[in-house]
């Protein structure tokens, strides 16, 4: 039986908020006589954004794109509220249409390259991922988005190549993020099966964000993979701990249990895996789960009866 490996690729969303917030003045005019300007929809974009309210967001700059039909910022900032609500059609045709009105638009550049890869158009987002290279060269996130695209076509050097610059460029305050280049390097690496170097992300990784699950299951993985079911059975119980209702863990510890030779603990981690699927649908791994625990059930010796 095969660990069930599970990579988590995680792009930078790369947020346009071009405007300045200012504070407010001591006393107010008649509503009645103060105009709204694009700029003012705009604004209430930015905010209803930040908030994490996208459908408003998007009311607000579809308004503010209304008011002044060469908005281009208007339209980037409406393409991440896109892509928030995972609407990427409407993200890569505003994000084109930003572009269209403001070539050097590096940021519309980054976000229709997000749309393109959660479409899985990869070379399409490579192609957007360096142009916005080539308007910001030292802007880490266009390094990281192209390199998660490279992983996703299997190519592995070039994907630790980009992640390399990106750890670089990136700020050192920046600690999840950090985290995350250091975890998906660590799956490039991985997937060349240089294992040790692969760990050694891992746990950077774990480092620089404790609750960090995904580092702690792919670490899980590493060491399954180099026959350390015990350090994989810690792992997996970390992510667990974490995320409780991961039935990836349940069924990866399930199986480095049975490695070990602890088979009714390795069924009552499959029982709890295969539950976790029936619960969410995933038919396929509900099926595939059984057939596990059955596996595993014949390991179990007949009890010796003695007259």
């Amino acid at each position: 039986m095969n660990c069930c490996y599970q990579f988590i690729l995680n792009l930078i969303t790369a947020v346009a908020l071009t405007c300045f917030f200012l504070a407010s003045p001591a006393y107010s005019l008649p509503t009645s006589i103060i105009p709204v300007t694009a700029d003012d929809l705009f604004k209430l974009g930015v905010q209803n954004t930040l908030y994490g309210n996208y459908q408003e967001a998007i009311k607000y700059f579809q308004q503010a794109i209304e008011e002044k039909k060469d908005f281009a910022a208007a339209y980037s900032n409406r393409c991440l509220a896109y892509i928030n609500i995972q609407d990427y059609q409407n993200a890569i045709a505003d994000c084109t249409q930003a572009i269209n009105f403001l070539p050097n638009n590096a940021e519309a550049y980054l976000n229709r390259g997000i749309a393109q890869y959660r479409l899985g158009y990869y070379e399409a987002a490579i192609a957007d991922d360096e142009k916005a290279i080539a308007l910001k060269p030292n802007d880490f996130r266009a390094y990281y988005n192209r390199g998660i695209a490279n992983a996703s076509l299997a190519k592995y050097q070039q994907a630790i190549a980009d992640y390399n610059i990106a750890l670089s460029q990136i700020p050192e305050i920046s600690g999840p993020l950090l985290a995350d280049i250091y975890n998906d390097r660590g799956l490039a690496r991985f997937e060349l099966a240089d294992l040790q170097a692969a760990m050694l992300d891992f746990n950077m990784a774990i480092r620089l964000n404790a609750s960090n699950y995904r580092a702690y299951f792919n670490q899980g993985c590493a060491c399954a993979k180099s026959n350390n079911y015990l350090s994989a059975v810690r792992n997996f119980t970390e992510v667990i701990r974490l995320d409780p209702s991961n039935g990836n863990a349940y069924i990866n510890r399930g199986i480095a249990f049975h490695r070990l030779g602890y088979e009714q603990t390795a069924i009552a981690d499959l029982q709890k895996a295969a539950a976790y699927f029936g619960h969410k649908g995933e038919k396929l791994a509900y099926e595939k789960t059984l057939y596990l625990i059955k596996t595993v059930q014949k390991q179990i010796p007949p009890k010796v009866v003695i007259a």
